[in-house]
């Protein structure tokens, strides 16, 4: 066998190797809580010189998290969360618009790419590392669910410096578990999600405040599948 069919094989090999890796780790991660991700731990290196800084995340189960907080991100984030697979076509024709304008560009990530992003990626914003949340965003449209994605997402999402989750945003903004969130709160927590080192829910200000008062009146507008409306 020649040299260049020798490494064409290798790098056949490895691919697949790499394939049934990343598969086998969101099958994994069907089940098993996220406990850390890259952002956690590119935070705690970003402020490691601030005596402040800690990190607080609490894994809960859907369950364990009010409904509220549930319908406040997809009312701020994705609005079609339960209809795409994964990628909203819509919002991504409008920021292809927006570009060829030369608009502002607009956000057309969903709480899936968000999530596969959050758990699969490490931060940046190159072109690589968008194929990879793309792939991964596949894959745990395919293997998770929308009810294991929202759940992570409720889990992993930066809603405040060091702060990841709902449960850890109820109690560092609030002073309550998870589970006691209020359609007003949630909103809150939700009107930061864009900006979380920025923004704080505990203490909004009016933008803040004028945008939960938005995310809220959208909650309304929306249709909700019962595993979200129904639990305890």
């Amino acid at each position: 066998m020649s040299l260049p069919a020798r490494i064409l094989r290798f790098v056949l090999k490895l691919a697949a190797a790499l394939v049934l890796l990343s598969v086998l780790w969101v099958v994994l991660l069907k089940w098993v809580p996220v406990w850390v991700t890259p952002l956690m731990v590119q935070r705690s290196f970003q402020f490691r010189g601030d005596g402040d800084f800690h990190t607080q995340s609490r894994w809960r189960s859907l369950d364990e998290i009010s409904p509220e907080m549930a319908k406040a991100v997809v009312a701020s984030e994705d609005q079609r969360f339960f209809d795409h697979k994964g990628f909203d076509q819509t919002e991504i024709r409008k920021a292809l618009e927006e570009r060829r304008s030369g608009t502002r560009m607009r956000g057309a990530s969903t709480i899936s790419q968000q999530t596969a992003k959050n758990v699969f990626c490490w931060p940046s914003q190159t072109w690589l590392r968008k194929g990879v949340e793309a792939y991964f965003t596949v894959l745990i449209e395919k293997i998770w669910g929308k009810e294991r994605i929202l759940e992570v997402y409720l889990n992993v999402a930066e809603m405040g410096t060091g702060i990841y989750g709902a449960e850890a945003a109820a109690q560092a903004h609030f002073g309550h578990a998870a589970a006691k969130l209020t359609r007003r709160e949630a909103c809150l927590i939700a009107a930061c999600l864009p900006s979380p080192l920025k923004r704080n829910a505990g203490k909004p200000s009016s933008y803040v405040s004028r945008r939960a008062t938005e995310i809220s009146r959208q909650i309304g507008n929306l249709a909700y599948p019962e595993w979200v409306t129904l639990r305890p």
